[in-house]
């Protein structure tokens, strides 16, 4: 087994990261890392914080020099930190000592990792946003085509009262519309720049720290924090938290249709999940896998929770820690709307299996539209406690809850009461609701 599900060959296919792989590599870090470094040097050598020549080879250099991650590995693990083998190896690659002494000047090793970490989350939520309007889409299709299939309802894993197909598929799909909604605000509070210096204090950057900050965000096109959040990790566990919720909402949707899929109520294609053995299974293996990185995600996010209680101006072990965490978070989620649009995409409910347990059986799942009826004309405690008794009856008996009901109220007009489709509440309209939101989310932004 692979140290991790995202980098083994084996396991590609079952836990997907598509592009978003490529983000958290040693090769995409180093190259965000040194457009920091760049980006940097330019916007010092504009205010006059380094010779505006010296700015401009070290910029131009940032974006074609190559440098080889394991090169910076041995003194990576005696530093604990990358960043001051990177700026030899910058240094030393551009050949020229009276611009290369300029690098990385008055920053510090967590600046610019924290600022490289920046750029490629901002495209990580890039990537997310198109994934979760490519799982939003076939459930915007499969909420307004099944608005009104009746189908029953279960809570605690029992039979409740009638909702339709629609309405299960908006139900999927409401958390991930709610998120797309919230992403402008979180690019905008939490995509930022780090420039602080060694304490916090930004005291080698000279009286221009400020400024320079701002020329870098500018540059980068990122966010000023307008101070160090060298310790208060917020951007990042609020970056992390928002794609930990598309992999929670997600897992839900897995848990469901598995057991949509073991009821014989929905069907998925592409065939899939074959056993060894047994040539009539069909494994839900997209299901499970959305499940299974939920939870895994849920832990990770805790340990990251764990990890922004950091020790005083800078804590190693607090940054190792979320090393560790983060990139999994957010190869998760990619995997995870990866999946879950291939699952979506293939789903295919049966309307007629639907129907089968709201019309078989004695009748139970109306039991709550009945005592509501009866509630017209007597107190509701006591209307409850007849239709409850008539249930224990109709169990004890099977006999249907219709019949015994006209038995003792025959008078009650029982026809809208006993039909699924008039007992749907609001969940035709929440369907079509839903459906139209994700008609009309505004176009991705470029």
């Amino acid at each position: 087994m692979a140290g991790s599900v995202f980098d083994s060959a084996l396991l590609a296919r079952l836990f997907p990261t598509g592009d978003a792989g490529r983000l958290f590599g040693d090769s995409a870090q180093i190259r965000a890392m040194l457009l920091v470094e760049g980006a940097l040097a330019k916007a010092q050598g504009g205010l006059g914080v380094i010779p505006e020549t010296s700015a401009q080879a070290i910029a131009r250099a940032a974006m074609e020099v190559q440098i080889d991650p394991g090169q910076l590995a041995p003194a990576t693990g005696d530093n604990g930190v990358c960043i001051p083998a990177l700026v030899a190896a910058f240094r030393a690659a551009m050949q020229a000592p009276e611009h290369a002494q300029y690098i990385h000047w008055g920053a510090t090793s967590q600046d610019i990792i924290d600022t490289g970490l920046m750029l490629r989350l901002r495209q990580a939520l890039t990537l997310a946003e198109t994934g979760t309007r490519a799982v939003l889409t076939p459930l915007a299709a499969l909420a307004r085509t099944h608005a009104e299939t009746p189908m029953a309802a279960r809570t605690w894993g029992q039979e409740a009262t009638p909702t339709s197909f629609g309405a299960v598929a908006a139900g999927w799909g409401a958390p991930l519309l709610a998120l797309l909604h919230e992403l402008p605000a979180l690019r905008q509070s939490c995509l930022l720049v780090s420039l602080s210096g060694a304490a916090g204090t930004a005291s080698a950057l000279g009286p221009k720290a400020a400024e320079t900050r701002a020329a870098l965000a500018e540059g980068l096109g990122l966010g000023d924090p307008g101070r160090s959040w060298h310790t208060d990790r917020t951007p990042v566990l609020r970056i992390a938290d928002w794609l930990g919720r598309i992999t929670l909402a997600l897992g839900k949707l897995g848990e469901d249709v598995a057991a949509l899929r073991q009821s014989g109520i929905a069907q998925l294609a592409p065939a899939g999940g074959a056993s060894s053995t047994m040539p009539q299974k069909q494994n839900p293996v997209d299901a499970a896998a959305l499940v299974a990185l939920a939870r895994t995600g849920a832990g990770l996010s805790a340990t990251l929770q764990g990890a922004a209680m950091q020790r005083q101006q800078r804590d190693g072990a607090a940054w190792f820690t979320e090393w560790m965490c983060l990139p999994q978070i957010v190869l998760g989620a990619a995997a995870a709307l990866d999946i879950a649009a291939r699952l979506c995409s293939g789903l295919q409910p049966d309307p007629a299996r639907m129907a089968a347990p709201l019309q078989a059986g004695t009748g139970l799942i109306h039991a709550e539209a009945l005592s509501f009826a009866l509630a017209a004309t007597m107190p509701r405690a006591q209307a409850q406690a007849a239709v409850k008794a008539l249930c224990g009856e109709a169990q004890d008996s099977g006999t249907p809850l219709a019949r015994l009901a006209a038995r003792d109220w025959p008078d009650l007009d029982l026809t809208a009461i006993f039909d699924p489709a008039a007992q749907m509440g609001q969940a035709p309209a929440d369907a079509r609701a839903f459906a139209a939101g994700v008609a009309a989310l505004p176009a991705p932004r470029t």
